[in-house]
C-alpha cells in the first residue's frame, strides 16, 4: 500500500466532497489499483460508487493521473478513524485504537479498544476521550498461542476496561470502528 500524494488526495477530496459525499481515503495498491473510499449518512449503494468513479475518471484524465485500475467503494462496517470529525461523528461507537507509543495510563498499552466518548481541543490539537473496553482476547489470565486453548504463552494480559483515557489524535497511528452486528431479526437496541 502506497501513500497517494497530498495533491491527488486532496484534488478527489473536493471531487467527491462537491458531488455530497464523504472523502475518507486513497490509497495505492499492487498493480496500479487506486482505491477510493466514499461514506455519506445512510450508506453507500452502487450507485454512489459508480456515480463517483465516472467523475474520477474524468477528473484523471484532465489531471492526467497516471493508474491503471479505479475502486470506488464504502468502508465497511470497520470504518477507518482517520480525521477529528471522524471521531465526533462516532461519538459513542466502539473503536480499535493503535498509538504509535504506549499510553502509560493505559497500563502501557498502544492497542486500545473502547467507546469513544468525545473529542476536545482545538484544530490541529485535538484529544480524544475513550472508556475502554476488556478485548476478547484480554480476558482471562493469560493468552494463548494461535488463538488455540491449551498452550500459554505465559505472559500475563492485563485488563484496563473501565478507564477512561484521554491521548492526542496526533499520537494515533491507525483506528478503525469494531462492527457491531445484531444477528436477532426485529431485535430493538
Amino acid at each position: 500500500m502506497a501513500v497517494v500524494a497530498a495533491t491527488v488526495a486532496e484534488t478527489i477530496g473536493r471531487t467527491v466532497e462537491g458531488l455530497g459525499y464523504e472523502f475518507v481515503d486513497a490509497e495505492w495498491l499492487a498493480g496500479g489499483l487506486l482505491r477510493v473510499t466514499i461514506d455519506r449518512d445512510g450508506g453507500i449503494g452502487l450507485a454512489d460508487c459508480e456515480k463517483v468513479s465516472r467523475q474520477l475518471t474524468h477528473l484523471f484524465a484532465v489531471e492526467d493521473v497516471d493508474y491503471s485500475r479505479l475502486e470506488v467503494s464504502s468502508p465497511g462496517l470497520d470504518r477507518p478513524l482517520k480525521r477529528a470529525r471522524d471521531y465526533r461523528r462516532f461519538v459513542g461507537a466502539e473503536a480499535r485504537v493503535q498509538l504509535y507509543a504506549p499510553l502509560a495510563v493505559a497500563a502501557g498499552r498502544r492497542r486500545l479498544r473502547g467507546r469513544l466518548l468525545d473529542v476536545v481541543g482545538d484544530s490541529g490539537a485535538e484529544r480524544v476521550r475513550m472508556q475502554l473496553v476488556a478485548d476478547e482476547e484480554s480476558v482471562g489470565a493469560r493468552a494463548t498461542r494461535g488463538g488455540r486453548p491449551g498452550k500459554q504463552m505465559g505472559r500475563k494480559v492485563e485488563t484496563t476496561g473501565g478507564a477512561t483515557v484521554e491521548f492526542a489524535l496526533a499520537d494515533v497511528e491507525k483506528a478503525k470502528l469494531v462492527p457491531e452486528l445484531n444477528f436477532r431479526r426485529g431485535a430493538k437496541e
